[in-house]
């Protein structure tokens, strides 16, 4: 969660005098935090006509939404926060901290987290979800904002998504949020047409007592808990997936018709080919690649990496081009996808299908025998798909195994993919990008609607190829956006902080493995260690710890280059079926080249860094959603195995326990600290371990362990495990903790029997 912009007081320093231009208004209003236009005005010295001026800037930099307004006539920068606000409570974390929003702030604005402390003396009850406060912002010692109750208001108008239960006297909505505590209490009369099971839009109303549940009120009936696809639903109204598409997109999109040849290159006899997931769908890219016949080149390969010409249908504007940036992106689900674009175009018209002609936009690049990039050029063009493949079809092929469909294409096509690939991979090593594994897993549905198996994901030279191929037609377009001097969104990935790399030099030590907390960030640094420890008993712990210490790729029109890829500039181009950052590249070099009239217009360019910030939270929010699905299918597949004891490792250290991950399947579940033995622990989060306050045994993150399943429950997602292993022996030469969270199993020593400890002292 990125932290939220800080409230500043009004500097002191005078600033330069005259109108300003946008940046030094926007930083003016950073700084200050919040400004009426008069105030404004007298700090910029404008009078006359250059006031009109500054009024007709607030407007626009309104419209555009790089400015908010604040109370009748104050203006701040957008997305920032003031010194004190209304807002509501609208989510509780696994730690139980609450979360609020402004009230009145969009969609994207932050969530801050709710200081702890004794809210009951100021808001006169504990606070929960839905309620309405007016607080204070004030920087945490971490450096992040926090938001401090000044007084409670009542109750927002939050809703929530939750299952109906139906006991004999009552009726109540149990949310299918697990970090949810609350549960709604309906009126009878409103709970008459309810069924047991049924998955509700509920408005959160107040308490009847104190300290009861609240009331709710039903607003929609979205399903049924115990529906096949009741997991993806779920998760796309707890996340606010956008669904479906309005009349007028749908008759852009059936408006559409196959493509001609008019103004295009002609690619038809190029043999691309598509390579995909089995189950896939869409197929937005197509590659093939020969030898380059320049003498200058010996040794050298010329590759084509076609895309699907979106932007030919989706025009700037248009209602298609509003609700694919709205949507942002297409969201996946274990039994369907939330598609960004109507089937017509994503499945159809924009899909490079084998023998169909198609509209791309592609780029011809060409790389010498050690793997370098000498040069590349774009055409708009029309294609025909060679053949479809999957990635295990043409692995397969090229294993030595191969069918009626990649047999024919051995010679022209797929040899000289991987022989073009294993070129191209000579400057990947060279550039050591970093190679963090992932253990996916695949889950498979059956024609029911259940999860019939959850499968490791193959990891395939395949899978690679066409990865680095993508990878080198990204950078592509990067680079021709910034050489003809057109605005761009790069996609960007910050080296990692100072903090993080510290954190990881203390866990490595844990290990003893040593680690120079003074060296740069470097991605070669980060393999060298990766090897060193692969094979070993730390190598899983030890690449989970390597990823959490990166940050967050994001959207920017700002280039800082992808740390992670170690590329001094990056840009998504590959995907624009999926992906509305594509299409805005896409549209970009468009214009830049001067394709088309469909390119990136004035209105496009001006607000490109509203539309990076929006589409980084849509991404944000779709691998949420997709994680809720997931986690939810995963609990409904596990149910069966409730009583049987797993093998797993630990994957998560937290002062209230350890999360697991089952070694089979890949569920993920918690194990409480009251499931761990008869002791107090510390949570040692540098060493991210559980320490036992009297013995100084420890749980540690990459153990390995045996659980045994308690609960499985497919509504939440939530899985609970009892604790079967020993932990770890004490290590005589560390310091025994002082301070500790209870396992509810034991008193704490010295404390007399039938004596509580207070709930501020259980856990801390």
């Amino acid at each position: 969660m990125a932290k939220p912009r800080a409230p500043k007081p009004v500097t002191s320093g005078k600033p330069p005098q005259g109108l300003p231009d946008r940046e030094t208004l926007i930083a003016f209003l950073r700084d200050a935090g919040e400004a009426q236009k008069a105030d404004i005005a007298k700090a910029f010295g404008l009078k006359g006509a250059d006031r009109r001026a500054l009024r007709q800037m607030l407007k626009a930099l309104q419209e555009e939404g790089a400015l908010g307004k604040r109370g009748r006539k104050g203006f701040a920068q957008a997305g920032a926060l003031p010194p004190v606000g209304v807002a509501d409570v609208v989510e509780r974390d696994a730690d139980g901290d609450l979360f609020v929003k402004l009230t009145k702030a969009g969609e994207d604005a932050p969530l801050v987290r709710l200081a702890p402390g004794k809210h009951e003396a100021v808001a006169g009850a504990a606070p929960g979800i839905g309620d309405r406060l007016l607080v204070r912002f004030e920087t945490d010692p971490q450096g992040g904002i926090e938001a401090k109750i000044i007084k409670r208001l009542g109750q927002s108008a939050h809703k929530i998504l939750g299952v109906i239960r139906k006991a004999r006297r009552e009726t109540m909505v149990e949310p299918v949020d697990r970090r949810t505590k609350e549960r709604l209490i309906l009126f009878e009369a409103d709970a008459r047409d309810l069924k047991d099971g049924d998955l509700v839009l509920a408005q959160v109303g107040v308490a009847d007592h104190h300290h009861g549940p609240k009331r709710g009120k039903v607003l929609e009936v979205v399903g049924r808990e115990d529906e096949p696809r009741a997991a993806s639903l779920i998760a796309i109204h707890t996340h606010g997936i956008p669904m479906g598409f309005t009349p007028a997109a749908e008759a852009e999109a059936e408006a559409a018709r196959p493509p001609t040849l008019a103004a295009r290159t002609d690619l038809r006899d190029l043999p691309l080919v598509t390579i995909d997931p089995q189950d896939a769908r869409d197929h937005d890219d197509a590659v093939y690649a020969h030898a380059d016949e320049d003498p200058k080149n010996a040794g050298g390969w010329v590759v084509w990496v076609a895309i699907a010409d979106v932007a030919a249908y989706v025009r700037p504007g248009s209602a298609l081009d509003r609700e694919a940036r709205e949507k942002a992106n297409s969201v996946y689900f274990p039994d369907r996808v939330e598609p960004m674009l109507p089937e017509r175009l994503s499945n159809g018209l924009c899909s490079l299908r084998q023998g169909e002609a198609r509209a791309c936009m592609a780029v011809r690049m060409v790389f010498d025998r050690q793997g370098k990039k000498v040069g590349h050029r774009f055409v708009r063009g029309l294609m025909r798909s060679a053949a479809k493949l999957s990635y295990e079809q043409a692995q397969a092929a090229i294993d030595g195994r191969t069918d009626d469909v990649t047999g024919p294409l051995m010679t022209a096509v797929l040899t000289p993919l991987w022989a073009a690939y294993r070129t191209m991979k000579i400057g990947r090593d060279k550039r050591s990008p970093l190679e963090i594994e992932s253990a996916e897993r695949r889950i498979v549905i059956n024609a029911d609607g259940e999860v019939a198996s959850i499968t490791p994901r193959a990891s395939l030279e395949a899978h690679k190829l066409i990865e680095e191929m993508m990878v080198q037609a990204n950078v592509c377009a990067a680079e021709t956006l910034e050489q003809r001097k057109t605005p761009l969104i790069y996609r960007v990935h910050d080296t990692p902080s100072q903090e993080k790399i510290q954190s990881l030099a203390e866990f490595l030590a844990t290990l003893g493995v040593p680690w120079n907390k003074g060296e740069a960030p470097r991605t070669d640094r980060f393999n060298k260690l990766l090897g060193e420890m692969r094979g070993g008993p730390h190598a899983e712990i030890v690449n989970e710890v390597v990823l959490r210490s990166q940050m967050q790729a994001i959207y920017s029109p700002d280039n800082i280059g992808h740390f992670g890829l170690n590329l001094a500039r990056y840009a998504h181009f590959t995907s624009p079926i999926r992906r509305y950052a594509d299409l805005v590249v896409h549209r970009g070099l468009i214009r830049a080249l001067g394709l088309g009239d469909d390119g990136l217009t004035d209105y496009d360019i001006a607000r490109l860094t509203e539309t990076a910030e929006h589409i980084t939270q849509a991404e944000r929010r779709a691998m949420a959603a997709e994680r809720d699905a997931t986690d939810r299918y995963v609990a409904a597949f596990m149910e069966d195995g409730v009583g049987a004891t797993f093998e797993g490792r630990i994957t998560g250290v937290t002062r209230f326990g350890l999360f697991v991950r089952l070694k089979d399947s890949g569920a993920d579940g918690l194990a409480p600290v009251s499931s761990l033995g008869d002791e107090y622990f510390v949570h040692d989060d540098k060493a991210h371990a559980l320490v036992g306050q009297r013995t100084g045994q420890r749980w540690r993150l990459g153990d390995s362990v045996t659980v045994k399943l308690l609960e499985a429950t497919p509504i939440t997602g939530g899985l609970l495990f009892e604790m079967m292993s020993d932990p770890e022996p004490a290590d005589p030469n560390a310091p025994r903790p002082r301070l500790g969270v209870r396992s509810l199993g034991q008193r704490p020593p010295g404390r007399p029997k039938g004596r509580a400890a207070s709930p501020g002292k259980r856990r801390r």
